[in-house]
């Protein structure tokens, strides 16, 4: 234990993210005080909220700072202990960001069951991931059986649970992904009832039409752009649409000019809503309950994407803004 590698912010990006806009340093391993918890990464989660962060600008949360470690949720095992609900050993799941080791107060951490579910779960279908697609798609959207759910990143860490609780409750699920192998992947996979690749689909709005004969009742937006556009052509009356992500549009460098879409709200008499997870702290417990017992039943699968090291969590993390991951992008830090 002589060195602490992390991952520090270098430059403001401007579009899309590179590498060198990141910097690798060593610093010494720290000392946990007094209610603390030294842990060791084990696995880090790499999302797509990490671009806004990156910003010098303050939106939901505050921009990591230039020579700041970048944040970032994860799974790390206790080596030090000054908190007496923690023992050395115990796997946990915390907020430490990009980095071999922290220390924090032990109020912060929640201690898992590694026999209960793979501990990755913890950063995917059974933790944050998990909750923003139960909350954004049941609290928000209010989908009923027999109804069409439309999700778009259908086949990113969010999107893959939304359309699977979709199906849970009897809706017919509609994803739209990047790639053949990912529209596969939903249809045959996950039991999406119909996909379909946006980068080879010419005419979005009639595609959406084929698959949603009936029109489109919920839609799960975690991409907004064009996409989204033309999902709203295809509402029903009182359709109901939750903003969970626009991933499409963090890296332009100049706003994106597209359609005035408000008077459709008008003619369809539907709702959009924007949200974020923390919103529903106080409901947590009701959501993991909930979640873990699907996923107990089989009834909630999910995919990982892990990148090795570290020192690649650059590389990860600007692939999975490019939609090169399929389910939750991972990096296993240590073992």
């Amino acid at each position: 234990m002589f060195h602490n590698r992390q991952i520090t912010l270098a430059a403001r990006p401007i579009g899309l993210p590179k590498e060198s806009d990141f910097r690798l340093v060593e610093s010494p391993v720290p000392t946990p005080g007094p209610d603390e918890v030294l842990v060791r990464t084990l696995y880090l989660s790499l999302d797509p909220y990490m671009r806004g962060r990156m910003n010098d600008a303050k939106s939901y949360a505050p921009p990591v700072q230039i020579g700041e470690v970048m944040v970032g949720g994860t799974v790390c095992r206790v080596e030090q202990s000054n908190d007496p609900n923690f023992q050395p050993g115990d796997i946990v799941v915390a907020n430490t960001g990009w980095q071999d080791y922290a220390a924090a107060k032990g109020k912060w951490m929640r201690k898992l069951d590694p026999s209960a579910a793979p501990i990755t779960t913890a950063l995917s279908v059974l933790g944050h991931i998990g909750l923003t697609a139960y909350f954004g798609l049941i609290d928000i959207c209010h989908p009923g059986a027999g109804q069409t759910v439309v999700v778009s990143g259908a086949a990113g860490a969010v999107g893959s649970v939304v359309g699977q609780i979709a199906k849970i409750l009897g809706c017919r699920a509609i994803g739209i992904a990047g790639t053949d192998a990912k529209v596969r992947y939903l249809i045959d996979e996950l039991g999406f009832d119909g996909a379909f690749n946006y980068k080879t689909t010419g005419d979005y709005r009639a595609r959406i039409k084929e698959l949603c004969p009936g029109g489109v009742d919920v839609y799960f937006d975690n991409v907004g752009g064009a996409i989204t556009d033309a999902v709203l052509f295809n509402l029903n009356l009182h359709a109901r649409v939750s903003i969970c992500g626009q991933i499409s549009l963090y890296n332009l460098e100049k706003p994106e000019m597209g359609p005035r879409l408000l008077p459709l709200l008008i003619v369809y008499r539907a709702r959009i809503e924007g949200f974020l997870v923390s919103d529903y702290a106080p409901r947590f417990g009701e959501g993991m309950r909930q979640l873990t017992t699907w996923f107990s039943e089989g009834k909630l699968r999910h995919e990982e994407t892990i990148e090795e090291g570290l020192e690649n969590a650059p590389r990860a993390f600007i692939g999975m803004l490019q939609g090169k991951n399929t389910g939750k992008q991972l990096v296993r830090v240590s073992t």
